[in-house]
């Protein structure tokens, strides 16, 4: 019997870009979370005393601003090699062959595998047949997975693949295949990377698994992050996989059910109680949150007329229930009131006005136009990527219940100027 590693998609030193804009954004303990990654991988491969840890693509970000990153890699690679456990891995299409232009040796524990070939490795101590093929160039076309060698018999057979396997949304579709070319190989075992999120295509024979990446670097990577640790019994099959968490910085979305809360107090005390459920179960990680609060609620109205002001508690409140480990890195509200707006005023105009609101949030086209009208010099103010988020068409139906209970409150006299 032996247990490896599979890990993917370190990003080592990734630089975290737009965290500045944030207010109180810890920067720093983001900016050196995939080290501390890192770190933890090698601690757990110590720790579990394994035969061999997979790197399957991107460990690198890209091109080193200078050579302070592959130091820090050489550093935590020494301490495994001292440890008796080697390390083989492929590049991706972040780390490809011709995008590291800079080199710098590592320990002799650390293999790379080629990238004119794929390339196979007998780790004979244990009993294993490693297969691999890095990356030449970051936009690699072609079926990779066609070219890798048939089983070796006798032996534990893994295939290291950095893939986009049957197409995920939102992936470049780099070396692209399908399940049943991974299974044609007969290998034991497919330890793939470039999907983020940890997913097991196809259970036993083979087994065919993403481990997604050891640390999540913005609100789109969220939830637990690490790798999986692979246990190869006696008769060369896989025993089990069992996933350990390496991330410092945990993004999560802390969604609050305001429905039917009676006002803003009693809906931030149910922030509460999930905010000491979270940072429980975050075992000491810095949380990094995006609350949102949703439902029907008679405490829409005060939140929507001044939505700064208790953007402002709920980062109070977060700090208070957290200890200083939770971030907010934003609030968003998408709560609606009890009754549709202007259906208890009695008033004609302000029905109307009621209408007219919830026809331009049913109608894209007329909320599109509506929002270049009204946010014209704002854009014109903004940068491309904070551009993009503000044109979406569920962020402008936010804004716009945002200011329909503001502009209410306002027509009928129950709020000063201040939002």
């Amino acid at each position: 019997m032996f247990r490896f590693l599979h890990a993917a998609d370190i990003h080592l030193d990734s630089p975290q870009r737009g965290l500045d804009r944030y207010e109180g954004a810890p920067a720093a303990e983001c900016r050196a979370a995939t080290r501390r990654a890192l770190e933890n991988l090698a601690r757990t491969a110590m720790e579990e005393e394994v035969a061999f840890v997979l790197i399957v693509g991107d460990l690198y970000d890209g091109e080193w601003n200078d050579y302070q990153t592959p130091l820090f890699l050489a550093g935590v690679m020494s301490r495994l090699r001292d440890a008796g456990i080697p390390v083989y891995l492929i590049r991706g299409n972040h780390d490809a062959q011709n995008r590291m232009t800079r080199d710098l040796r590592l320990p002799e524990n650390v293999k790379i595998l080629s990238s004119d070939r794929a390339e196979t490795v007998v780790q004979e101590d244990c009993g294993a047949a490693i297969h691999g093929r890095s990356f030449a160039t970051r936009a690699v076309l072609e079926n990779l997975a066609r070219s890798y060698p048939a089983r070796v018999p006798g032996l534990f057979n893994v295939g290291l693949l950095h893939t986009c396997v049957d197409g995920r949304e939102g992936h470049e579709p780099y070396a692209p295949c399908s399940l049943s070319d991974l299974r044609s190989r007969e290998y034991g075992y497919w330890a793939l990377g470039h999907i983020h999120a940890r997913e097991t295509l196809h259970r036993d024979d083979p087994w065919i698994v993403f481990p997604g990446n050891v640390q999540g670097r913005h609100v789109r990577e969220q939830g637990p992050k690490g790798c999986v640790l692979v246990t190869v019994d006696d008769g060369l099959q896989v025993a089990s996989i069992e996933p350990k968490w390496l991330d410092v910085v945990r993004w999560q979305t802390c969604r609050v059910d305001a429905a039917g809360a009676r006002d803003v107090d009693e809906a931030l005390g149910r922030l509460e109680r999930e905010l000491d459920r979270m940072v429980d179960g975050a075992d000491g990680r810095l949380l990094a949150l995006r609350i949102e609060f949703q439902g029907a609620t008679e405490a829409h109205s005060a939140m929507a007329a001044r939505a700064a002001h208790w953007v402002q508690e709920v980062r109070r409140t977060a700090i208070d229930a957290g200890s200083g480990r939770v971030w907010v890195e934003k609030v968003v509200f998408k709560t609606s009131a009890p009754t549709a707006l202007g259906s208890s005023s009695g008033d004609a105009p302000l029905a109307e006005l009621a209408a007219t609101l919830e026809e331009i949030r049913s109608d894209e086209a007329r909320l599109r136009t509506l929002a270049d009208r009204a946010l014209d010099d704002l854009k014109r103010k903004l940068p491309a990527d904070l551009l993009d988020e503000l044109d979406g068409p569920d962020r402008l139906r936010n804004l716009l219940d945002q200011a329909g209970p503001l502009l209410f409150e306002r027509l009928l006299g129950r709020v000063g100027t201040e939002v």
